[in-house]
């Protein structure tokens, strides 16, 4: 499924999007212990420090900072998931499919969102929020958007307050069978990686559904 962005939005902050669909089996039955080892062995757990110096990381937050949003205080998921992990050595156990995600953006840093597919009516656009649009995250909170925010938006509605809050609507559940997954880049981030973040999220379901 493509993604149309606006294009005001995609000459303002060089925002590029690559997809892919593909099926899936949710379980919460998987071993994750050894891509979690190798990653240990891969990253320096005491490089917390350096994380801001990362190029990736500082055009996400760049981005942010363009978008009104403190990055040091609602931080980039990507850079979220990887102080997280070199914190404790762990992620967040969702379920196969969205662990896959979160590993796979933690070794690219890339933000990565995975939607129901099915749950997904219509066309997908990137665009400006409407004044007073609402939007329920996927804690079951709402939000009333005050029209400065950029949303992914189906016929329905937001599926994702961008860059960082899923809806509940089209997240990731037990029945789910067929997702899109969406890798994000910006100024700053080449495209070829998030294209290489997204396959690599299908390489790690395909790991984890084993």
């Amino acid at each position: 499924m493509m993604i149309r962005v606006d294009e005001s939005i995609r000459r303002e902050y060089g925002i590029a999007l690559y997809t892919t669909t593909t099926i899936v089996k949710v379980t919460h039955d998987y071993d994750i212990e050894p891509l979690l080892s190798e990653l240990r062995h891969r990253l320096d757990l005491s490089s917390k420090d350096k994380i801001k110096d990362n190029p990736v990381v500082r055009a996400l937050r760049d981005f942010y900072w363009r978008l009104g949003i403190d990055p040091t205080k609602v931080r980039p998921s990507s850079e979220a998931l990887l102080r997280r992990f070199l914190s404790n050595g762990r992620i967040p156990r969702i379920n196969n499919v969205v662990d896959a995600g979160n590993i796979a953006s933690i070794e690219t840093l890339v933000p990565i969102g995975i939607y129901d597919l099915d749950k997904i009516n219509g066309s997908l656009v990137l665009r400006s929020a409407l004044k007073d649009e609402r939007f329920i995250d996927i804690s079951g909170n709402e939000h009333v958007l005050t029209g400065k925010e950029i949303v992914l938006a189906d016929d329905t509605g937001i599926v994702h307050l961008f860059p960082h809050r899923d809806a509940l609507r089209t997240s990731v559940k037990d029945d789910t069978t067929h997702i899109l997954i969406v890798g994000c880049s910006v100024d700053g981030i080449e495209y070829d990686l998030a294209r290489y973040a997204v396959n690599r999220t299908v390489e790690l379901i395909n790991v984890l559904s084993k």
